[in-house]
């Protein structure tokens, strides 16, 4: 099991677990924070990461900001990604691609999920992250494309 979700599970048996393990991620990511997400869901090949609608996370004409969404994105997929590749893989982002389907006027939820065949392999892989809002409606579509390498030493 990855250090992540060693740390996960232990946090799932305190109670607000998955406050808990959210407020760790976000000290070890500061950046994060500003977006105030909430675990869901974190196993290997699947993330779920809730996005509350927020003033701090709005734009100008009152709906979530771009940003924002493009933060929980990365945020789902890193984290899932960090709970399911080999301890003799590393990972970083190489790019992103968006697509701004509606607007976003409600709490999000971003889902991450992939198969965990090829995480072995050295090379880029693309991953795609969906935002829905409360209706199940999806309003944000990212498709990061990470790359993948073996870990030196």
């Amino acid at each position: 099991m990855s250090p992540i979700m060693n740390i996960y599970q232990k946090c799932l048996k305190l109670p607000f677990g998955r406050w808990v393990f959210s407020r760790i991620l976000c000290f070890k990511a500061p950046y994060f924070g500003s977006i105030r997400p909430q675990f869901l869901e974190l196993r290997p090949g699947y993330s779920k990461i809730l996005l509350k609608k927020r003033r701090s996370v709005t734009n100008h004409i009152g709906s979530v900001h771009a940003i924002a969404m493009c933060n929980v994105s990365e945020l789902a997929a890193g984290t899932m990604l960090e709970a399911s590749i080999p301890r003799t893989m590393r990972w970083i982002p190489k790019g992103m691609t968006v697509s701004y389907l509606k607007i976003a006027t409600t709490d999000l939820t971003a889902v991450c999920e992939i198969p965990l065949d090829g995480l072995e392999t050295p090379g880029e892989f693309p991953m795609t992250i969906h935002v829905t809002d409360t209706r199940g409606d999806e309003v944000f579509q990212a498709v990061i494309t990470m790359h993948l390498s073996k870990k030196r030493g």
